[in-house]
């Protein structure tokens, strides 16, 4: 308990920086991004020895203001014992389309892209937040809003089409006891399990308007990323 305390405390030190947005902002939250978003995706799985590290830093992050972090479960070890529930194929493609675009060095877990741009191993709380303090927040894209179901895109560079990708995760702690496999006998906790991926329309520069389909469970939660193609950088980003 105490290493798992050191642990957190460490990393909310090192990502001391401060991306709260003002009192006016904080206000129409329900409707526009209130301030810019460091995006931070973890690729990991139940059957890797080395993940639960990487795991318990990305679930301190969780809930820090200023931060999407989002939990990717891939499909590639289940065959050493343990089938990962969370795992999906078109998280384990979105990991080597990052890999093949040449924004991270390979296909491994634990990995961490930070805005869909740099790629680390993410087990060090201290070298993960220096890391996330040195990207900052995503800049230079479009301002996104919501008004209802409705999302709004605006204007900007695009450089060439954007994707706009609905992410829906999973907010609550699941622990998950392991019951084979290279983790036997341990109970892992996550935290923003990515639940399913979905494509919703392409942005090029001018304003767009996509209908948000209905949130099927209200347990979970949902955000908007805006990226240059398959494994390419993240431009925008929104929690819904």
């Amino acid at each position: 308990m105490r290493k798992l305390f050191s642990l957190v405390v460490a990393l909310a030190a090192a990502c001391s920086v401060d991306n709260s947005p003002p009192a006016q902002a904080r206000a129409g939250a329900a409707s526009a991004s209130p301030a810019r978003l460091v995006v931070v995706e973890l690729f990991q799985s139940q059957g890797c020895s080395s993940c639960p590290p990487a795991n318990a830093n990305v679930n301190a992050l969780a809930e820090r203001p200023g931060v999407l972090a989002l939990s990717f479960a891939v499909t590639y070890w289940d065959y050493l014992g343990w089938k990962d529930r969370f795992a999906q194929p078109a998280f384990t493609q979105r990991q080597r389309d990052y890999a093949k675009s040449g924004r991270s060095d390979g296909v491994y877990t634990p990995q961490v892209v930070i805005n869909g741009n740099r790629a680390l191993v993410g087990a060090n709380a201290a070298t993960l937040g220096k890391a996330i303090r040195t990207a900052g927040p995503l800049g230079g894209g479009p301002l996104l809003s919501r008004s209802g179901s409705t999302l709004s895109i605006g204007t900007g560079a695009s450089g060439f089409p954007a994707r706009v990708l609905l992410v829906t995760y999973d907010p609550r702690e699941r622990e998950v006891p392991i019951k084979a496999g290279e983790n036997t006998g341990k109970t892992l906790p996550h935290r923003n399990i990515v639940t399913d991926l979905q494509e919703a329309g392409t942005w090029t520069g001018k304003p767009l308007r996509i209908d948000l389909p209905t949130a099927a469970n209200p347990a979970l939660r949902r955000a908007v990323l805006l990226q240059q193609g398959p494994g390419g950088k993240l431009i925008a980003a929104m929690k819904l």
